[in-house]
C-alpha cells in the first residue's frame, strides 16, 4: 500500500536573514521535516548567492524580486502540484505578492509571521546595530521615503505607509498600494482578489510584544488612520468592499488571526508545531486550531485583545 505524498513547503525569510541560515530557515526546515517525514522544503533565495539573497532583503525593487521568485518556483519540479507557504516578517508580505501575481504553482495554505500587510508607520529598526546593510538602508530612507530614488532602491520604503499623508503613499509608494488594491477602482486587479480568495487558508500571525513592525497589528492588515488611531481590518474599505478577497475568505471560515507570544520573530518550536505544522502542513487536516484557541494562542480578530 502506497503512502500519501506530503504537500511541499516553501519558506521566505525576513529582513537581515537569508535562505540558508542554519539558525533560522535551517531550523524551521529541520523542524518541519522531523514532523513530516519525506516532505520537500524549499527556502527562497533571491539572487545567485546567499550574500545576494541577504542584500536583496534591504535593497532592490520588490516587484522585480517577486517576479524572479515566480520564475524560480515554477521551475522546481517538486512544487508543480502546489505547495504550502510560510513567510517570515517581510517575507510573508512578499509571499502574498507571489500568490496575488502569479500563483503558479498554486499556494494552498499561506501562513505569515509578523508580516507588514497593512504597511509600517516607521522603518524597521536594525536588530544588529553593526549590520552595515541595515544601517545604510535607514540612512537612505532619511533622504525621503517617498522620493523616486529611495522607492526604487530601498525595500522597506516600499511598504511604508504614512498615516499623516495617505495621498503621498498612494501616489509615490511603488509596491504596497497596488498589492493591496488600494488604487483607484479602474486600476484594481481582480486577479489579486481571486488568487487570495482561492487560498485554502490564510493564517496571519502577530507577535504579542512586537517592537519591530509598527504597528504590530499590521500583521493582521490593521493600519493607522490619519488621526494615528489603529483601524482594524473589518472597519476598512479593503475588507468591507473586499478589494483582496479577504472578506470572501472570512465568510468561508478560511481566514485566521493568531498571536504568537513574545517579540518579533521569537518563535518557539512548540508554537510552530502546534499552530503551523500540525494544523496546516500535514496532508490530513486536524482540529488543532480549536485546541490552540483554548490555550490562548489565538483566534479570530474580533476576539483578540490588543
Amino acid at each position: 500500500m502506497g503512502t500519501t505524498a506530503q504537500t511541499p513547503v516553501v519558506l521566505w525569510h525576513g529582513m537581515g536573514d537569508d535562505c540558508c541560515n542554519p539558525e533560522s530557515m535551517g531550523r524551521v526546515t529541520d523542524l518541519i521535516k522531523s514532523h513530516i517525514p519525506g516532505v520537500y522544503v524549499h527556502s527562497v533565495m533571491v539572487g545567485e548567492s546567499v550574500s545576494d539573497d541577504k542584500n536583496a532583503g534591504f535593497f532592490g525593487v520588490v516587484d522585480k524580486q517577486v517576479d524572479l521568485v515566480c520564475e524560480q518556483l515554477a521551475q522546481v519540479p517538486e512544487l508543480s502540484n502546489g505547495f504550502n507557504a510560510i513567510g517570515f516578517s517581510q517575507g510573508g508580505l512578499f509571499m502574498r505578492a507571489y500568490v496575488e501575481r502569479c500563483n503558479q504553482p498554486k499556494v494552498r495554505h499561506l501562513i505569515t509571521f509578523g508580516s507588514p500587510h497593512g504597511g509600517v508607520s516607521d522603518i524597521p529598526n536594525c536588530v544588529n546595530i553593526h549590520d552595515f546593510k541595515c544601517t545604510l538602508m535607514r540612512t537612505m530612507v532619511k533622504r525621503g521615503v517617498y522620493t523616486n530614488y529611495v522607492q526604487h532602491h530601498v525595500v522597506q520604503a516600499q511598504y511604508y505607509k504614512s498615516p499623516s499623508d495617505y495621498e503621498a503613499y498612494l501616489e509615490s509608494n511603488i509596491f504596497l498600494p497596488r498589492l493591496n488594491n488600494e488604487v483607484e477602482v479602474k486600476f484594481r486587479n481582480a486577479t489579486y482578489r481571486d488568487h487570495i480568495a482561492a487560498l485554502d487558508t490564510f493564517v496571519m500571525i502577530k507577535f504579542s510584544d512586537d517592537s519591530m513592525i509598527k504597528p504590530p497589528e499590521s500583521a493582521w492588515f490593521w493600519t493607522l488612520d490619519q488621526d494615528n488611531q489603529i483601524s482594524p481590518l473589518e472597519e476598512q474599505a479593503l475588507y468591507q468592499e473586499d478589494f483582496l478577497g479577504l472578506k470572501a475568505l472570512d465568510q468561508k471560515d478560511r481566514l485566521r488571526f493568531l498571536t504568537c507570544p513574545g517579540s518579533h520573530m521569537q518563535i518557539s518550536d512548540e508554537f510552530l508545531v502546534e499552530n503551523v505544522i500540525q494544523p496546516y502542513l500535514t496532508t490530513t487536516p486536524t482540529i488543532q486550531q480549536d485546541e490552540n484557541e483554548r490555550k490562548g494562542y489565538g483566534g479570530r480578530f474580533l476576539n483578540q485583545q490588543v
